[in-house]
């Protein structure tokens, strides 16, 4: 009995990462509830304050693989806590930013390290487990960007009306602190060791036999060099597409999910705010459903996200249809994610910059989607027209997720 509560028990460095992905989502989604503050604290304009989302967004896709580039040699503990460090450094210089080049340089800082955190912590994450738990492991890390998800804009919101924007900041550079003394604590020294894939391409660097890299966890590849030889490997660029397609497909459609909401459901613009929670629920159970379910079959989880999004455009004239389907539309969207980080970095033999190029090409997935949505939209195709966009989008990353798994299948005979 008592063995099988160790076995079950979540590793207290898995908490910690959690908390730390908590605490950068939560940067991410609160923005949105605090910009007016934002833009007449600092005397600019709406447009000005929005272009924090936007710098965000392209320091992200910079910053990860930058980043992860830049600190391969080290031990993957040590790049954590200084990521985090530098996301405490940048939460505050955002809260006593005194005019807005400061409250943007402090939002870039902090928005570097969001992609290789969640890159280089997926491989720390799953090395705290048994290989069979691998992406549940990573599921759990990524429980706090979930539940930020569901929090940021109503943290935001609250927090800014009652003791104004900066509080907000410095709320969350508390939560940063007590996420860089968890990470410290609790992630074991050594953490990070990846084991290859079965299957893994052989183009991918291997320990030599009879070492003792070869006979435990093979230490992931070192400098960017070796870093870059990861990238040789077919089965990295497949499942980078199916990534990409795969949150293309689900952004395409929620990029536009309010005007569906509110010009096909049926539902007053101020009921959004709740039905996007609804979403944002989903996402929470889908990120923890689909870290159990992918370690089994990762082209079903793929499979999900198109079957839903091409009911909910056939149902969206239905109010109560359409509240169901957003839950369900974020339970399948997160559902893929933890197993296609744990695929790259099985393939990658647990390259850092290939686990960071998995989060830039989501980005780019999300730019894909919500570009061909908008384009559907404008061709006068209705408000239901990105839903459908973005089911084609999903259903083809189920296949190249497919081809994938057959080609991986054939290196493995």
């Amino acid at each position: 009995m008592a063995a099988a509560a160790r076995k079950r028990r979540i590793p207290s460095g898995l908490v910690a990462l959690a908390l730390g992905g908590f605490g950068i989502g939560l940067t991410e989604f609160l923005i949105a509830g605090l910009l007016p503050q934002v833009a007449s604290s600092c005397a600019v304009s709406e447009a000005a304050a929005g272009r924090l989302i936007s710098g965000y967004a392209l320091s992200v896709a910079v910053g990860a693989n930058a980043l992860a580039a830049a600190t391969a040699r080290l031990p993957r503990k040590q790049v954590l806590v200084g990521l985090v460090a530098l996301f405490v450094v940048g939460n505050l210089l955002s809260a006593v930013a005194p005019n807005y080049p400061v409250m943007l340089l402090g939002w870039i800082v902090a928005a570097l390290c969001r992609g290789s955190f969640f890159g280089i912590g997926s491989l720390v994450a799953r090395s705290l487990v048994a290989p069979e738990k691998k992406s549940q492991a990573v599921a759990i890390m990524f429980a706090g960007l979930t539940v930020a998800n569901v929090l940021g804009v109503p943290f935001g919101a609250l927090v800014g009306e009652r003791w104004g924007w900066r509080a907000a900041f410095w709320a969350v550079t508390a939560i940063g602190v007590l996420a860089l003394a968890g990470i410290a604590a609790l992630v074991p020294a050594r953490a990070g060791r990846v084991p290859p894939a079965t299957g893994a391409d052989p183009a991918l660097p291997k320990p030599a036999a009879g070492t003792d890299e070869a006979a435990s966890d093979p230490v992931p590849p070192s400098g960017l060099r070796a870093q870059v030889r990861a990238f040789r490997s077919w089965q990295v660029w497949l499942t980078l597409a199916a990534t990409a397609l795969s949150y293309g497909g689900m952004f395409g459609a929620f990029s536009y999910i309010a005007y569906t909401f509110t010009e096909v459901s049926g539902f007053a613009q101020a009921d959004v705010a709740w039905l996007l929670m609804v979403y944002g629920v989903g996402l929470v159970v889908g990120n923890l459903v689909g870290g159990r379910a992918a370690d089994r079959d990762r082209a079903l989880v793929l499979a999900l996200p198109a079957l839903t999004l091409a009911l909910f455009g056939l149902l969206a004239d239905s109010a109560a249809a359409s509240v169901v389907l957003v839950f369900v539309m974020g339970v399948t969207g997160f559902a893929s994610v933890p197993g296609m980080i744990t695929r790259v970095t099985d393939f990658a033999h647990g390259a850092a910059l290939a686990a960071s190029a998995n989060v830039s090409a989501s980005n780019v997935g999300n730019a894909l989607g919500a570009w061909l949505g908008g384009l559907a939209i404008t061709a006068g195709l209705g408000y239901t027209s990105p839903l459908y966009v973005g089911a084609g989008i999903a259903l083809s990353s189920t296949v190249v997720m497919v081809i994938a798994a057959r080609l991986a299948r054939q290196h493995s005979v």
